[in-house]
């Protein structure tokens, strides 16, 4: 992919990834060309990635999507989510050398200022996802972060959502998940680590509700 081409995906992957399009809406590629000032060749390479990665979903003869927003999506990639990450931290606690558990022991002091309860919803998802990307690069495999990473963009709007209505995401909750790998304790850090991340199929409702209120707004 083209450096024009690359530009135009990392625009449409952060307009799905915030749902600017609407769920399960048809994309209108002339005006979303016109949008981004971008020809159809690079806007089509991008859109065709992003089906690929689940950010958007493509139909024949009737183009791309937005994907759906609905519960039992929420749980699924959630699910998978705890997969990926429980084996991230497993190899992390493995093969982390003990100078990189002591530079991310040193990040832990250093970010904790950050956590603040009058932080932004969006600044605290984004310090959370930090965390588990770095956790994601000890495990020595790319990857698997890069599943990580794109898990992350499909579930980041209704992120957004839930933590407006609670801060459950604290220095102190990703210090007492990071004990264990300094330890070397696999079995406790894979354990910490699924609680961390599960989500109810009621909690899934509750925040696919929330996300459509949101979406339904009307902009002025």
């Amino acid at each position: 992919m083209n450096t024009s081409a690359n530009l135009v995906y990392e625009q449409v992957r952060e307009m799905a990834a915030n749902f600017e399009f609407k769920p399960a809406e048809r994309i209108n590629e002339s005006e979303l060309s016109k949008k981004l000032g971008a020809s159809r060749t690079p806007l089509r390479e991008a859109m065709n990635r992003l089906a690929a990665e689940g950010l958007l979903a493509f139909e024949g003869g009737r183009g791309f999507f937005c994907q759906p927003l609905n519960p039992q999506l929420v749980v699924h990639l959630y699910e998978l989510r705890e997969a990926l990450e429980a084996d991230a931290i497993r190899l992390a606690t493995e093969r982390a050398s003990d100078e990189e558990l002591a530079h991310f022991q040193q990040y832990l002091h250093d970010i904790a200022p950050r956590y603040t309860d009058s932080a932004p919803a969006r600044e605290i998802v984004t310090l959370d996802e930090e965390f588990h990307l770095k956790i994601a690069n000890l495990s020595g495999n790319p990857e698997l972060k890069n599943m990580i990473e794109l898990t992350y963009a499909r579930i980041r709007y209704v992120r957004w959502i839930s933590m407006r209505e609670k801060i459950d995401i604290t220095h102190a909750a990703h210090e007492s998940i990071f004990k264990p790998v300094i330890a070397r304790d696999q079995g406790l850090a894979v354990e910490l680590m699924r609680k961390h991340i599960k989500k109810s199929n009621n909690e899934a409702i509750e925040t696919v509700e929330k996300a459509f209120s949101q979406l339904y707004v009307p902009r002025h």
